[in-house]
């Protein structure tokens, strides 16, 4: 408001109220920006995760590790995570015969650190559904269909397994995915099969067990058979030693004994047939 003083004719500005309530509200306004600005430069990374920058919607070569960050108030942080992860995949694949198989598996893998913003880039933030998961099945029916469903159910599930980790490990690596490991569940054969697999192998048992007590039989025969011949070589030596004198004499040393025994005995001198004496008991 301005004042006109006559006696001292000059011009008296007593201020203007609504330019200094302008400036308040100009330096509120400009309070208000700095605050907003300085908690968007603050960005928080997640435990297990990375952060990649975008920059109106284009990806930077920056990633942030863990913690708390001071970072350009016009980037973007987004979070991915750079932990153990497993996929489950259940999917009926077919075998080198054709016949169809349920089998369950497992893959265990992770997002690569200092790949982060590459997957962001090229694929986005949901790269499990858009790539692990059809990498994985393409691998799991070109394994199954290189062996038998009875290879499948017996013996070669472990060179299943290694074979779908190779092939997906070899597929996701240049995408910026390690893969730990492949783990196959379950396998589910129809149940004709399964059955025909499971009598075969009985069958196989059974004829092992048999050809074991075969072997068994054949060895205590073979006992058998030494042992009878050395009773034989026995007899034939002792036979060859005793001579009726010999019988003779160790018959009178019996006698003798006998004799001298305090049993109650009658001794009769002149066996006719060999001419020992007679030992009669009372």
């Amino acid at each position: 408001m301005t004042i006109f003083d006559p006696t001292r004719t000059r011009v008296i500005d007593t201020g203007n109220p609504t330019g200094t309530l302008l400036r308040l509200i100009g330096l509120g306004v400009a309070a208000f920006v700095i605050v907003i600005l300085l908690f968007a430069s603050v960005t928080r990374v997640g435990t297990g995760h990375v952060g990649v920058l975008t920059l109106f919607g284009r990806v930077t070569n920056e990633t942030l590790g863990e913690g708390i960050h001071l970072i350009n108030p016009m980037k973007t942080n987004n979070e991915l995570s750079i932990q153990t992860q497993t996929l489950k995949e259940s999917a009926s694949v077919p075998s080198s015969e054709g016949l169809m198989m349920a089998l369950d598996t497992s893959l265990i893998y992770h997002l690569s650190p200092d790949r982060a913003g590459e997957v962001f880039q090229k694929i986005g933030g949901d790269y499990e559904t858009i790539v692990v998961e059809p990498t994985l099945r393409s691998a799991i029916r070109e394994a199954t269909a290189s062996h038998t469903a009875n290879a499948l159910y017996t013996g070669e599930r472990e060179m299943v397994a290694k074979q779908i980790f190779e092939q997906v490990n070899e597929s996701l690596a240049k995408r910026g995915i390690t893969v730990e490991n492949v783990l196959l569940r379950d396998i589910q054969l129809p149940a004709t099969l399964k059955a025909s697999i499971e009598a075969k192998q009985q069958a196989e048992q059974e004829a092992l067990a048999m050809n074991f007590r075969l072997q068994k039989e054949t060895q205590e025969a073979q006992r058998k058979r030494i042992e009878a011949a050395g009773v034989r070589d026995f007899q034939q030596i002792v036979a060859q030693g005793i001579t009726p004198s010999l019988l003779e004499w160790k018959g009178i040393e019996a006698t003798e004994t006998l004799a001298k025994s305090p049993n109650t005995k009658v001794v009769v001198v002149g066996n006719p047939k060999n001419g020992l004496p007679l030992i009669l008991g009372q």
